[in-house]
């Protein structure tokens, strides 16, 4: 039997390097990883961070720092401040800066992995600022507007670490000397255009460290995809330099360019972000480093379903307050779909999704008009707090629930008393008419004129609002006839939501879908997060996540893994393709998506940052290699390994050929809709033992 791909061995790829820094201090080798996003949180490159450190600092020790820009909003709940041993080089470095007049914040931060921080403080340096400016002209001729404060405080904080970086190489190379070490080795690896900044000056300025530099989406790329281009068919064709002026971004475009081209190694996060490098930064990178996750495995193998179960029993209440008056559909039979992330109505893909929503809706009036489902679109937009007929459904059902319980209380004492006289319960005595009057009472108030709210929350110029304007447009207006119900809710979710009670996890969790047809998506964490917690997405081959997974797993659909065509069909196609999936997921009976729920969760490995951390490894490791060409390395044929890997199709799946097989998985023998959550097919359980014994 031909070997399969396995936990066990997904997991042994950066294994052999996680020593607590141990191999890293014995080569005197030290790495800063410089993010404008630190310890603050500004959008997806703070999760990338964030999750990343516990891998970091398992693999490189105290040898690890990460330096940022000092925010005290978030700076004040997520850094333990805390000062470095004073006879270590970051403490002189760390020392000269404070002689110098900069304020600079040291500590660690309080996530997995707690490791080292540094966080400049940009007001302290700002009388710096013009000089700073006047020398990025004299070195690159990049020039900086006085009034983008953007960009301002990128260049004071970049010219600030790469002092910094400078001071701490001259500290190191002392501290070397002094206790009779090899010469230090550094690498600074820098993050988006921001941080770029500090990558041009320490390269003008010779300092002599290996440098990285990471794109996760490029500056020029985000606003031609927001300006409705056919972007991906003319990436070879754009004037980059015109069209950059003509969105009044050219400085920043320079910026990320320069640093770009300066860096020893360049990666992207993805092969479609890297093919949009080769042709707006005109550089083709040197390594693709995929974003990863933290991935808690649980004990038992069906607990991440019992979690769903828990998570959807809440997402159920919200959908009784919410529909009150028009619940006329079965909550056994509906399915919970959703989208979320930025506000970019195209970007984000949430046009087509609203448009194959209303098409999911008539193909379920025709073929399955007792499934419903209730697609919830989760976008920060500007409202005027809450939707009052929002939280009325909520104050009435929940009126009606603790009524019912007080006066089931009451049944139940009635009947005690009765029995223990040795009298069978009369249903007259046992319900008296004060309990009729009080059930009535809530069955009134329950009553509705109109349909139930699109939207939780009053928006702001709510005619002009993408969503709502595409919710009217498709007639998707939650009527009793509709199959496909609509729910807006325009801010994040946190688990002191008055509507929900939940965070976004516990949310995605209790979903059945996830739907993320995004037309710019450079990696894709919303549906990387639903992977790991076992919950089935959609993705398109325009997202990095998407080109990802059909480069790993043989057949991605039959492990819950939907890819619509974004790059080599039309619109109308995409529409057609992504309500064609919504509509085979919603046929499918509840036993068959616990299948499909097990085969997601199994991907959870490839996308843990014990496995995908080894390209970053390679990243640092090429750089250093670079400056310091005696440096040698054994990580490349793990590397190699890492990418070579492949998920097989599943045992259970039919074995015909894709193009004539229906949607996996494959139809339950018993077909009943009524089977607990932990049941699995013969099939897969023996598809688990098999991997679980490592063939």
């Amino acid at each position: 039997m031909s070997r399969r791909f396995s936990r066990a061995e997904s997991s042994s790829d950066l294994l052999a390097f996680l020593d607590r820094g141990h191999s890293a201090n014995t080569e005197n080798r030290w790495t800063f990883e410089i993010a404008w996003e630190v310890a603050n949180k500004v959008g997806g490159i703070y999760t990338v961070i964030r999750s990343k450190a516990f891998v970091s600092t398992e693999e490189l020790g105290d040898q690890y720092c990460l330096i940022g820009p000092y925010k005290e909003a978030s700076a004040r709940t997520e850094v333990e401040a805390c000062e470095f041993p004073n006879n270590g080089p970051l403490y002189g470095a760390v020392s000269a800066m404070r002689n110098q007049g900069y304020k600079v914040h040291c500590g660690r931060w309080l996530v997995d992995g707690n490791p080292q921080i540094i966080l400049f403080d940009i007001g302290s340096a700002a009388w710096k600022m013009d000089g700073y400016k006047q020398e990025l002209w004299e070195s690159s001729n990049v020039g900086i507007p006085h009034l983008d404060v953007e960009s301002n405080d990128a260049v004071i904080l970049g010219y600030t670490i790469a002092t910094f970086i400078a001071e701490f190489k001259r500290c190191a190379e002392q501290y070397s000397h002094d206790n009779e070490y090899g010469p230090p080795r550094i690498v600074a690896h820098f993050h988006e255009w921001q941080a770029g900044v500090g990558l041009i000056a320490l390269r003008t300025r010779h300092v002599d460290v290996a440098t990285v530099f990471t794109t996760h989406a490029t500056l020029l790329g985000r606003y031609l995809c927001a300006g409705n281009t056919d972007f991906y068919n003319n990436l070879d064709k754009f004037p980059v330099d015109e069209e950059a002026g003509k969105r009044q971004i050219y400085h920043r475009y320079c910026l990320e360019r320069a640093a770009t081209h300066l860096c020893h190694v360049f990666t992207t996060v993805s092969e479609i972000t890297g093919y949009e490098s080769e042709h707006l930064l005109k550089r083709k990178p040197d390594i693709i480093t995929p974003n990863g996750l933290n991935v808690k495995k649980f004990s038992a193998i069906h607990e991440f379903q019992n979690l769903h179960a828990m998570a959807k029993e809440k997402i159920h209440e919200f959908t009784r307050g919410h529909f009150y008056g028009h619940f006329n559909f079965d909550l056994e039979k509906t399915l919970y779909m959703f989208i979320a992330g930025r506000y970019e109505f195209s970007n984000k893909g949430a046009d087509i999704f609203i448009e194959s929503l209303a098409r999911l809706n008539h193909l379920l009036k025709s073929n399955n008009p007792d499934v419903t489902v209730v697609a919830f679109l989760i976008f920060p937009a500007k409202t005027n707090n809450f939707n009052v007929e929002s939280l009325r459904g909520h104050a009435v059902t929940k009126q009606l629930r603790e009524t019912l319980n007080n006066i089931q209380q009451q049944v139940g004492k009635r009947m005690y008393d009765t029995c223990l006289k040795g009298h069978l319960p009369d249903g007259n005595e046992i319900l008296t008419k004060e309990d009729m009057v009080k059930i009535k009472r809530c069955l009134y108030a329950l009553q509705r004129d109109g349909n139930p709210p699109v939207t939780t929350h009053n928006v702001v110029d709510d005619w002009n609002d993408p969503v709502l304007e595409s919710v009217r447009r498709c007639h998707l207006f939650n009527t009793k006839y509709d199959r496909v119900k609509i729910v807006f809710h325009p801010e994040f979710l946190n688990s002191t939501n008055p509507l929900f009670g939940l965070d976004y996890e516990e949310f995605v969790r209790g979903c059945h879908l996830g739907v993320f047809p995004s037309y710019y998506e450079p990696w894709g964490y919303t549906p990387a997060e639903c992977t790991v917690m076992g919950i089935p997405s959609v993705t398109t081959n325009l997202s990095g996540f998407g080109c990802f997974m059909q480069e790993h797993i043989a057949d991605p659909k039959s492990y819950g893994i939907y890819i619509v065509d974004r790059r080599h069909v039309g619109l109308e196609e995409s529409v057609q393709q992504l309500s064609k999936f919504m509509f085979e997921f919603c046929k499918l009976n509840r036993r068959q998506r616990i299948i499909q729920r097990n085969r997601t969760e199994r991907l959870s490995d490839l996308l843990d940052w014990r496995n995908l951390g080894i390209y970053y490894r390679q990243a640092r490791i090429k750089a250093l290699q670079t400056v310091y060409p005696d440096y040698v390395d054994e990580s490349e044929s793990y590397l190699k390994r890492a990418a070579d890997f492949n998920y097989p199709r599943p045992v259970s799946a039919p074995p015909s050929p894709s193009s004539s097989r229906h949607t996996t998985p494959a139809p339950s023998l018993h077909g009943s809709d009524d089977e607990q959550d932990s049941v699995d097919s013969e099939e897969e359980l023996e598809e688990l033992k098999k991997a679980n014994s490592h063939d």
